[in-house]
């Protein structure tokens, strides 16, 4: 295999992903998210990583977003909104904070290929996002990327995608208001 072999078969996996999505289910996730005061994220491993890219990106177009683990995060209430990303579901740590963010009165949304996994169950709201996990459980997508890499992808995509639409739908221009947002310390 070279690279473009490898760079065709990531973007092919991705594709199936993202035309695997629910397009009703993102609206909805979408409608939550506006209708959210603050919006908290968690995840871990690379999942988390695709939560926090999310949440500045949630800042950047105007929404109060936080990590859940960082020391400025406040706590969370009724009406806010968790948004965990786990691909399996299962991450105890994942679960865990879903659970403690529902007992606190607060929506929950999980964004994860398995719907019917113990977080799934959990959770207020999920996302699918169809992808190959480090599980390689039946009825995933199968992948010939290690782990749970074509998840993490399709989620990352997704979330981007959500955040296209939110701007378009709240009529938040893509420029300069998000601009202005960035941070200014680098």
């Amino acid at each position: 295999m070279n690279f473009n072999d490898a760079r065709s078969a990531i973007l092919a996996e991705t594709a199936e992903a993202l035309n695997g999505m629910d397009g009703d289910q993102a609206a909805r996730f979408c409608e939550l998210i506006a209708g959210a005061p603050r919006i908290f994220v968690t995840g871990e491993g690379r999942s988390g990583l695709m939560a926090r890219a999310f949440a500045m990106r949630l800042m950047h177009v105007g929404c109060i977003a936080f990590v859940v683990g960082e020391t400025t995060t406040p706590s969370i209430g009724k009406g806010d909104l968790l948004v965990a990303v786990s691909g399996s579901g299962e991450t105890a740590i994942t679960r865990h904070v879903l659970t403690q963010a529902a007992a606190a009165g607060a929506n929950t949304a999980l964004l994860s290929s398995r719907a019917d996994s113990s977080t799934g169950q959990a959770a207020t709201f999920v996302l699918v996002v169809p992808g190959a996990t480090k599980r390689r459980q039946e009825g995933e997508l199968s992948s010939q990327q290690p782990l749970g890499s074509l998840f993490d992808q399709a989620a990352h995509l997704a979330l981007d995608a959500i955040i296209l639409l939110l701007t378009a739908n709240q009529g938040v221009p893509n420029a300069p208001a998000p601009a202005a947002r960035h941070s200014n310390l680098e």
